[in-house]
């Protein structure tokens, strides 16, 4: 198990580089940083624009293959640069990342294992009233853009709060400044803020996963394997949970690490939307303001939480079906 996993972590390893590559030299052709200065008031002049854009490695008069080596000379270093206003990336990055993490780690996770379980029961009741709801229900989310389902989240929250007389749902920022001042009631401040965004991630994780593993599902129900579990004395329900789920599983590790860099993006826009202040905002404005530095970084970062995805979707692969560790 642990030969795979290292071989597939060297595979991963590789197109990281690539990828964080591809970005910078994607964003550092196309991205105007002089722009931002050009529209400062007052203006300055054109020899301290040129002098401040070459510190910080972006200007566009410096080769586009110089500016590429300084810069991943520097990652090399852990030294991702800085932004516009001169501040190193690296720490802002850090602080990001961990507010989308939280975000991410939580609506994964449930979304994916609601969507397996859903999946899993639209399958065996097909075709009942049950897996007709679920397949209705995971193509109209699935036809809905992320920002349209988080704006639809934010309209329902806000009908039922003035329904009920009482802010149930929180959906601006990750907390409300001065809201309590013990531990729990801080505590239940960032849950009220984290239930809308995790939601509008959940939807779409569980739309995605129980079409793809309803699909898995039917094809092991009437499997031979299945049968002779069920003639050595196992119910059906046994045989499918311990049997013919276990196999389906398998190919929905693979389907995850694919997807995760869509779930990625799709949170990225849901922070930006519910006022989160994580990579997903950041980005977006620093691809308004022609920030090479920034970009490039979130963009790196991406590329490394896709590699782990696809790494735990790997192992989480390799326990399922044997023969993948062993190669066979």
């Amino acid at each position: 198990m642990a030969g795979f996993l290292v071989r597939r972590l060297l595979n991963y390893g590789v197109l990281v580089v690539l990828a964080a590559s591809l970005a910078y030299l994607l964003a550092a052709a196309t991205l105007r940083p002089r722009a931002e200065f050009a529209e400062r008031s007052p203006r300055p002049p054109a020899a301290v624009v040129d002098a401040q854009l070459t510190a910080l490695n972006l200007n566009d008069k410096t080769p586009l293959a110089r500016r590429y080596a300084t810069w991943a000379s520097g990652v090399l270093h852990g030294d991702l640069g800085r932004t516009l206003n001169g501040d190193p990336v690296a720490p802002e990055l850090l602080r990001r990342a961990l507010v989308s993490v939280r975000l991410l780690l939580v609506g994964t996770v449930l979304g994916g294992v609601l969507g397996v379980l859903a999946g899993a029961y639209a399958a065996v009741r097909q075709y009942r009233p049950s897996d007709r709801l679920i397949t209705v229900g995971s193509f109209v989310v699935l036809s809905t853009p992320v920002f349209v389902l988080a704006v639809l989240l934010q309209l329902g929250a806000e009908r039922v709060n003035q329904a009920t007389g009482v802010r149930i749902f929180e959906w601006v920022g990750e907390y409300t400044p001065g809201h309590g001042a013990g531990p729990l009631a801080r505590l239940g401040g960032r849950l009220q803020h984290l239930v809308l965004p995790t939601l509008a991630i959940v939807l779409t994780q569980v739309a995605v996963v129980s079409r793809y593993q309803r699909h898995l599902m039917l094809d092991v129900l009437g499997a031979d394997y299945v049968r002779t579990a069920m003639a050595r004395g196992l119910t059906r329900r046994r045989a499918l949970l311990r049997h013919g789920l276990r196999t389906a599983l398998a190919p929905v590790t693979t389907y995850f690490a694919y997807t995760f860099g869509f779930v990625l993006l799709g949170a990225m826009f849901t922070e930006k939307i519910f006022g989160w202040h994580g990579m997903g905002g950041w980005l977006i404005d620093s691809v308004h303001r022609g920030d090479v530095n920034a970009v490039a970084a979130v963009n790196l970062l991406a590329a490394v939480l896709v590699l782990l995805a696809g790494l735990a979707a790997d192992a989480a692969h390799g326990l399922l079906d044997p023969r993948v560790r062993t190669g066979r």
